[in-house]
């Protein structure tokens, strides 16, 4: 537990993928309204590839861990993969499928599978996660949690 607990922890002070990408070809923003989490997603592609991603907000430990961790999978990954990745994590959030199960991308992500006994919790973990492909497979696009998602 001490583990996982520390791996969130350097991801969510982690600054690597923070900020904001301009200009950019995919804007996602998202927002919980019952805990206040907030995140923009900016990204640019490349042909079909996500060459950058950046994201900025607001958040607690896991919201903005989780969404660190999936700049770090997804970036550079062409989209069809990036999808394939976001279906992945919500399979293991939502689904409570098996860690083993995870692509190897995702492999930092494990250390989210504590937060699934909380399922409000998990939508902290989900929320950059539905933001991110709904901006994919929309355009640019507003997600708020209440919205009806499918991981």
């Amino acid at each position: 537990a001490d583990l996982y607990r520390d791996v969130l922890l350097d991801y969510y002070r982690s600054r690597s993928h923070k900020g904001r990408l301009e200009p950019h070809d995919v804007r996602g923003h998202g927002v919980s309204p019952i805990c206040g989490d907030e995140i923009e997603i900016t990204a640019a592609r490349e042909g079909d590839r996500l060459k950058r991603i950046r994201y900025d907000g607001h958040g607690c430990v896991i919201s903005q861990a989780s969404t660190a961790m999936m700049a770090e999978a997804i970036e550079g990954k062409p989209i069809p993969e990036a999808l394939k990745l976001i279906q992945a994590f919500g399979d293991f959030m939502v689904r409570r499928g098996e860690p083993q199960a995870m692509p190897g991308p995702l492999e930092e992500a494990k250390a989210l599978e504590g937060v699934r006994r909380f399922p409000a919790r998990v939508k902290c973990a989900m929320l950059s996660w539905n933001t991110l492909r709904m901006a994919l497979e929309q355009g640019s696009a507003e997600f708020r949690e209440n919205d009806e998602v499918r991981p």
